[in-house]
């Protein structure tokens, strides 16, 4: 997966190794792995979130997803499952903290 991020043209390949790092440092038993040629985290073979390039996918910006094993779920029945990514501040890594800490929990 690290050498998927390595080809990324920047900026997503800056955004796809803070993405990472965050994920890795927050949920370490999240194990980093391709899935559909992304970069994607999964928990007992089952991926839990992951990474898509603006660039490869021709959007003009890059996205992090969760899928239906991430505990996201919320009292009110709505939650959102994929979030636009520009650029990683240190509030977005915070929040992407949040969330992968609410995922896995």
């Amino acid at each position: 997966m690290l050498a998927k991020i390595s080809e990324m043209a920047e900026p997503d390949r800056a955004l796809a190794e803070r993405v990472h790092a965050v994920i890795t440092t927050t949920a370490p038993e999240l194990a980093p792995k391709l899935w559909y040629g992304q970069p994607a985290y999964a928990r007992d073979g089952k991926v839990m979130c992951f990474f898509r390039s603006g660039q490869v996918d021709k959007e003009r910006y890059s996205s992090l997803g969760f899928t239906v094993e991430a505990n996201l779920d919320a009292d009110d029945g709505i939650w959102p499952t994929a979030y636009a990514l520009t650029e990683l501040s240190e509030a977005g890594e915070a929040t992407l903290r949040e969330l992968v800490r609410k995922a896995v929990s």
